[in-house]
């Protein structure tokens, strides 16, 4: 019996109620045929058949969940889109926008491309792709982009923004400045430029101009993060550092898990000895979550934590590479002499120079062609004429680009590149990553693992690195078969008897010193230090003067520890020839422990003063170590703080034991390997010739121990 119409509708109903949609179809389609325009019929088919995708809606749909960050689920609704309508301009962009903040920039970079295929003259397209280039590293090709987008849109300031950041990195400071004021034209107000700028002209040494730039991006926009803490940046070049701390605080302030600026003020607050934060308490590794690097340089003398260091310099290295060149460059078949490279903006008077002038001159030339590369200032003195004549070719390359500065390394045919910055301040160590030469060495000027797979080998000794410590490096060991430190046997030291009333140092009593940079100096070797002057009656602890804030600092904590503040005598920077001198009116120089005497340890016992050390556990904490066994008196280096104090007092109040180390120390220091320049010079080239050897022989880098000579 047939259905009434009435009846059929409510079978379908039921039917697609239990799922059996393709019964209810028929049904529906049955009571069509006879009667076209039912509306039960109509609504009940439409219910049952999905609706035809709509390309904007699934646009809108992608929108919504990348606003939510809901990046994979906005991706996949773009190319539901983009099967309905592959040439939909807006979902290519906007699915480019979510491949990049997942950090898949191949294809973010093939959707810009898309983009501009289908709209070659969309600005914002050519903005997209110079932006993505530049997280690639591929930054010539990023400001093509940038360029490409201004001529198409001249008014757009934040094409012109990024164009002058992409500059910056290449180290082409005046164009990067340029652009950024060629953003102000356009928008006066705009807070990033202003910053960005400040940076630029920081780098550049206009340090004044740059606190400007920063003043007023916060002036603009006094949340921003960034400005303030690079305006404590120039603030602690400028060697302001209370200003610098309190512009890093109000950073922390509006971050306080900015790890970069804490790490940053700690600092400041050691080069004021201004202890009322302990480093030691601080989880560093869980700052920073949203993956901005810490720093790694200042950490050395806050901890002594070589696990720590590494890990924060692997952030560092990855957080700074500006990777656009072969990973890898293939040793050539020597032939002729081995070609060094020397990198260092340090050219000039600095502790790099007084520990580094006499190789420079030592290396056998028939061997080797020396070449330097500086990127510091040029300070016509007396440091940079002597390096000047010592090496075969000098190359000022201040003002190029850190890839120029790699291509010109490799046209120069360098075998070997030495880093002698690391991270240290002025370091240009992106010129590594651009691969200057097939073996890249870090030497001297950081003491630490500088956490980058562009850097092949350190050079240290057994001391600094022993076997169970190779695990804190990303670099393999080059193992000098003495001490790891370069030293310059001519340096005069000026004869003649100490004046100790010219130093403000008492006439009798003993002087225990101290000439290392103020923030090397923590509470517990101070503690000791205080301990000392309280047991060696009418001692005195004569200080390096770093700044007037350390010096009442320390003086404010003497007292706290029962000493009378006027038992620290301070001594002012002086010439090297004068501070040389100045050591012999001392009787026992006091080393610090996170950050050891490193160039002050050579300086004093080149001079005749002997060290008390203890050894820990990074690099920057076992320097002296390494000297002291090099010259022959391994017994002033000691393990614990116990230990420390110990050997302290005990030549502080046993007058022969003393004489008897002093003479020990004049009978080596002409004789021991730590001041021997010369056989120096043979063993660091030995190094380079081993390391050279594993590339020509197609061998990954390796530990190498470089035989005695």
């Amino acid at each position: 019996m047939k259905l009434s119409v009435d009846q059929a509708i409510r079978k379908a109903a039921t039917l697609a109620a239990k799922g059996q949609k393709a019964e209810a179809a028929t049904i529906y389609r049955d009571v069509l045929q006879r009667f076209p325009a039912n509306k039960r019929a109509l609504d009940g088919i439409r219910e049952l058949e999905p609706p035809v995708p709509d390309a904007n809606a699934l646009l809108n749909r992608g929108n919504a969940l990348q606003q939510e960050r809901r990046f994979e689920e906005a991706i996949a609704a773009y190319d539901l889109a983009l099967r309905l309508k592959p040439d939909f301009m807006e979902a290519h962009n906007n699915r480019g926008n979510a491949l990049k903040s997942l950090g898949r920039l191949e294809e973010a970079l093939a959707a810009y491309d898309m983009v501009i295929r289908l709209a070659p003259d969309l600005a914002i397209a050519h903005f997209n792709r110079g932006f993505t280039l530049k997280d690639m590293h591929r930054l010539e090709e990023s400001i093509a982009s940038y360029d490409e987008a201004i001529r198409l849109k001249p008014d757009l300031a934040e094409a012109h923004l990024n164009r002058g950041n992409v500059l910056r990195s290449l180290k082409s400071l005046e164009a990067a400045i340029a652009s950024y004021d060629r953003a102000l034209r356009i928008r006066p107000d705009y807070a990033d430029v202003h910053s960005n700028r400040g940076f630029a002209l920081q780098e550049l040494g206009l340090l004044d101009e740059a606190v400007a730039a920063y003043d007023r991006a916060i002036r603009l926009s006094p949340g921003s993060v960034g400005a303030y803490n690079n305006r404590g940046s120039a603030l602690q070049e400028m060697q302001r550092p209370v200003e610098a701390i309190e512009s890093y605080a109000m950073a922390l302030r509006l971050k306080p898990d900015f790890g970069g600026a804490l790490v940053q003020m700690l600092h400041q607050k050691a080069l004021i000895c201004d202890w009322d934060i302990s480093a030691e308490a601080i989880d560093f590794r869980s700052l920073d979550a949203a993956g901005v690097a810490i720093p790694p340089t200042h950490m050395l003398a806050l901890r002594d934590d070589p696990a720590l260091h590494l890990d924060l310099a692997r952030a560092w290295a990855n957080s700074q590479a500006t990777l656009s060149a072969p990973a890898v460059l293939k040793a050539a078949p020597q032939s002729g002499k081995l070609r060094i490279g020397y990198f260092s903006a340090d050219y000039y008077d600095h502790a790099t120079m007084f520990l580094m002038a006499r190789l420079f001159e030592l290396h056998d030339k028939d061997q080797f062609e020396i070449h330097a590369f500086s990127y510091g200032p040029d300070r016509q003195d007396g440091m940079r004429r002597r390096l000047v004549e010592a090496v075969d070719h000098f190359h000022d390359v201040r003002t190029m680009s850190d890839p120029d500065v790699a291509q010109l390394a490799r046209r120069s045919g360098i075998d070997v590149a030495v880093d002698l910055k690391g991270y240290t301040l002025g370091t240009r160590s992106s010129i590594f990553a651009y691969r200057a030469a097939p073996v890249q060495i870090s030497y001297l000027g950081y003491p630490g693992s500088m956490g980058a797979d562009f850097i092949d080998y350190i050079i240290a000794d057994g001391v600094l690195v022993p076997p169970e410590s190779r695990q804190f490096y990303s670099e393999k060991v080059i193992y000098l078969p003495h001490s790891y430190q370069v030293n310059d046997d001519q340096r005069l030291v000026p004869t003649g008897v100490c004046e100790r009333s010219a130093f403000g140092l008492p006439a009798e009593g003993f002087v225990f010193c101290c000439f290392n940079n103020n923030y090397k100096i923590h509470a517990p070797e101070f503690d000791i230090w205080m301990r000392l002057l309280r047991q060696v009656e009418g001692s005195v602890l004569w200080l390096f003067e770093a700044n007037e804030w350390a010096k009442a600092n320390l003086r404010k904590e003497a007292a706290v520890r029962g000493v009378d503040p006027d038992r620290l005598v301070f001594a002012p920077k002086v010439s090297q020839g004068e501070h040389l001198a100045r050591h012999a009116c001392a009787d026992l120089f006091l080393d610090t422990f996170n950050y050891n005497a490193h160039t002050t340890t050579s300086d004093a016992l080149w001079s005749g003063l002997p060290i008390v050390t203890r050894a820990g556990k990074s690099f920057a904490a076992r320097v002296a170590a390494s000297l002291l066994g090099a010259i022959g008196l391994p017994e002033l280096v000691t393990e614990t703080e116990a230990d420390y104090q110990g050997l302290a007092l005990g030549l502080a109040t046993d007058p022969a034991r003393l004489l008897a180390i002093k003479a020990k120390l004049a009978a080596n220091r002409l004789t021991a390997p730590l001041f021997d320049s010369r056989r120096f010079a043979r063993d660091i080239e030995a190094a380079y010739v081993l390391a050279y050897r594993r590339a020509q022989n197609g061998l990954l880098p390796d530990h190498i121990q470089v035989p005695a000579s």
